[in-house]
């Protein structure tokens, strides 16, 4: 029997950066209803917003799409797409970002795909090609291995380039996850670690813990919105994909 996936996208409305994010208007429509649409487009077999908030939930449910309400003290998204999938019969879950409204399809397909063929992996994310020059604090970088097992993710420019040192290539983080549903499980029972408290990435979490974390690279591209200025730049790809 083929293990059943659920993509969950995690979303709620207060946000230091941007407060209101998944309900900013993006090309007429609130953005969280973007990200609904590409991952409906995916393999998978379910999808659900999981919020805490009734404007989220009324606005999706709205389109037409699932959501579910969620406590209100998760410390991370994915305690909170954890609580959604409770009661589903999930095996696999994708944590697709509400932030990532131009994600394509075809990723989380390779996610779903590479989960699927490869059982002994817990957990897996993906990253493509960064411009070293154009990234900001605002932009999660990944490093890792020959294996593509991740090393560690940071908002700092990693690798970084020392004086007399030879440039090594510079991979940009997505918000996009898979878990085999026993590893998200055991994910949400650890508590907060020094590193995710520091760096402010729940990922840190699971390697400071020996989870083992898959990169998949991509050359596609997307626009994570983390402020208003991305919306615009999001705004911008998409008028420009309708000409």
């Amino acid at each position: 029997m083929s293990e059943k996936v659920a993509v969950v996208i995690p979303a709620r409305y207060a946000s230091s950066r941007f407060p209101g994010k998944p309900l900013a208007v993006l090309a007429g429509k609130p953005m969280i209803l973007h990200v609904c649409e590409k991952a409906a487009s995916s393999c998978a077999d379910t999808v659900m917003v999981a919020t805490d908030d009734e404007r989220i939930f009324s606005a999706v449910t709205a389109a037409g799409f699932k959501a579910v309400m969620t406590g209100k003290n998760h410390p991370s998204g994915t305690d909170r797409i954890c609580e959604a999938v409770a009661g589903t019969d999930a095996q696999i879950v994708i944590n697709v970002q509400g932030d990532e409204p131009l994600i394509p399809s075809s990723v989380i397909d390779e996610l779903i795909a590479l989960m699927k063929a490869r059982p002994e992996l817990d957990m897996a994310t993906v990253a493509v090609p960064a411009v070293r020059e154009k990234m900001t604090e605002n932009n999660v970088k990944v490093v890792f291995g020959a294996d593509h097992t991740a090393l560690y993710f940071s908002r700092a420019p990693i690798p970084f380039l020392r004086s007399g040192g030879v440039e090594a290539p510079m991979w940009l983080h997505w918000g996009i996850y898979a878990y085999r549903r026993a590893a998200l499980e055991k994910f949400v029972a650890l508590p907060p670690s020094p590193l995710e408290n520091c760096e402010k990435l729940e990922q840190l979490r699971a390697l400071e813990n020996g989870m083992k974390i898959h990169v998949l690279t991509s050359d596609l591209s997307s626009i994570g919105v983390d402020t208003p200025e991305d919306l615009a730049k999001a705004e911008a790809a998409i008028k420009g994909m309708l000409k």
